[in-house]
């Protein structure tokens, strides 16, 4: 083991430990031992060192959410964990642990510097998500493979490297290896790299250099349109009409069904299929692109709506700033009067004009609200009376193309119906010219089999067709509903935070008037 004190056992983070090393780490002077007496919240602790502490698990760090540095080093910690909290950790050393293996690390996105010095590391992995990454200390540890270099090439703001002490450092040929393929490195383990080394490195390597760029390419090229077509299927999804742009419902339909496929090897039936293949495509293309037409305008009228509702809120409050520099004015030059007036009934006189004043500007500002309120409920019920219709027409638009995908079902199944019991009566009388698959052979029993079969492959296609509609409308209705339930929420919400202003605005004056008058009367 690490660095382990026999005298000591081994340890996990607690409250009283963490609590410890905050208070012996944080400011010695006056204000620290206020902290000190008055608790140190966790959250507010920017640094925390817990070095030589024996410490076999990372636990209880979760209230330290604001974290940037933590010392953890010369313990026994044998896991990385309990740190998906700290995701503003920007140094972290885990050097002198028995670490074996790189995990836990997902959320750290904004980590700089990290030390795994002095493990039992042997690959170099699971550092994905650490993009800002620019120090990495894997010093003594047991990574004997080079190609692990090859996956620190994602990682384009590292800068500083160190491997020494691993069995890969051994290698002839490491230091040109690791030059060659992070180009980017200052420092190898403590050491700065020059130039000439890099360019030794590059003319060595060049041959597989220029074949690992292109593979990196290649793979580039491939994410991106991967995010392009992710990109692209949530505007579908969006739109409510994903993977309607080709033949997938259509294939869904055959997926699953046996006796269809097996029903398709018939005479004839493969030119039926494709003919009824083609027209259902079209539908459903039409459904698609219908979809995205209306997904434009349903898009179209929530930002005229929102518009609409952010111009009447930032008129409102333009009126109601220019009510209040008037008020404030004039209350600043009463204050002034009621200041050098030396009568008392003047003074009082004075104080009830003032206080007047206050609550006019009060019922003022509340007129307003009230205007605001009832000007943005005839905007939201307009624009929710728009959007159900154009929704509404959406819906029966859909289902009025999706009962012509049902037609061509039928269609279909009335002439797959046909051939097949034509083709038992040919079975029957022994006239049928055509071989057919033997698991095909063995539905044309008779006529109650072959019907039964036809029925189960059309039932499916009808359920998948049925099934795609109701999960259409039921998304949309679901968006519909949701959309409009927060617009009259978030209305709600904003007039109780405009009334709970205006309230403590208007008690704030009057707390000052007050108190004004309570000096005078004392006087």
């Amino acid at each position: 083991m690490n660095r382990l004190c026999d005298s000591m056992e081994p340890r996990v983070m607690d409250d009283d430990m963490l609590k410890l090393a905050v208070g012996e780490q944080g400011p010695q002077e006056e204000a620290g031992q206020l902290a000190k007496q008055e608790g140190i919240l966790f959250k507010d602790v920017l640094s925390l060192q817990l070095d030589f502490q024996n410490i076999l698990r990372i636990d209880n760090l979760w209230q330290f959410e604001n974290l940037r540095k933590l010392q953890l080093d010369n313990n026994i910690i044998e896991k990385i964990e309990g740190l998906e909290n700290l995701t503003h950790l920007v140094w972290l050393d885990l050097s002198f642990n028995n670490i074996e293996t790189i995990e836990g690390l997902d959320t750290l996105v904004n980590l700089e510097d990290l030390s795994l010095f002095n493990n039992r590391i042997s690959k170099i992995d699971s550092l994905d998500a650490l993009v800002k990454l620019q120090v990495l200390s894997l010093g003594n540890n047991q990574i004997d493979n080079m190609m692990n270099i090859i996956y620190l090439r994602r990682f384009k703001c590292l800068r500083t490297l160190s491997l020494s002490g691993n069995p890969i450092s051994e290698a002839e040929d490491y230091k040109m290896f690791i030059c060659a393929y992070l180009p980017d490195l200052v420092y190898l383990d403590f050491r700065r790299i020059d130039d000439h080394t890099k360019e030794l490195a590059e003319a060595k390597h060049q041959y597989s250099i220029d074949e690992l760029k292109h593979q990196e390419n290649l793979m580039q090229v491939r994410l991106e349109d991967e995010q392009a077509r992710q990109e692209e299927l949530e505007k579908h999804k969006t739109a409510f009409v994903e993977h309607l742009n080709g033949s997938f419902l259509f294939d869904s339909m055959y997926a699953e069904d046996s006796e269809g496929n097996k029903l398709s090897y018939l005479p004839g039936v493969s030119e039926l299929l494709e003919a009824y293949k083609d027209k259902f495509v079209i539908i459903c293309v039409n459904i698609f692109e219908y979809g995205l037409k209306q997904q434009e305008k349903r898009k179209i009228e929530l930002d005229t709506f929102s518009e609409c509702v952010h111009e009447a809120i930032q008129e409102n409050q333009e009126q109601g700033k220019r009510k209040i520099a008037q008020f404030e004015e004039k209350h600043l030059s009463s204050l002034s009067a009621i200041r050098e007036e030396s009568e008392l009934p003047n003074v009082e006189k004075k104080i009830l004009e003032c206080s007047a004043d206050i609550s006019e500007l009060f019922n003022e500002l509340m007129m307003l609200e009230m205007q605001l309120v009832e000007q943005l409920e005839e905007t939201i019920n307009m624009f929710e009376r728009n959007i159900v219709d154009m929704v509404g027409l959406f819906i029966e638009n859909v289902q009025s193309l999706m009962a012509q995908c049902r037609d061509l079902e039928n269609h279909h199944h009335e002439k797959l119906l046909e051939i097949s019991l034509s083709t038992l009566e040919k079975i029957v009388m022994g006239d049928l010219d055509e071989d057919l698959p033997d698991d095909l052979r063995a539905l044309f029993v008779n006529k109650d089999t072959i019907v039964n079969a036809v029925g189960a492959s059309h039932d499916i296609h009808l359920l998948k067709i049925d099934n795609r509609e109701g999960e259409l409308v039921t998304r949309i209705n679901s968006w519909c509903t949701r959309l409009v339930d927060k617009i009259h929420k978030d209305e709600i919400m904003r007039n109780r935070k405009r009334v709970k202003e205006i309230n403590q605005y208007i008690d704030h004056m009057q707390s000052e008037l007050d108190n004004l008058e309570y000096g005078d009367i004392l006087d």
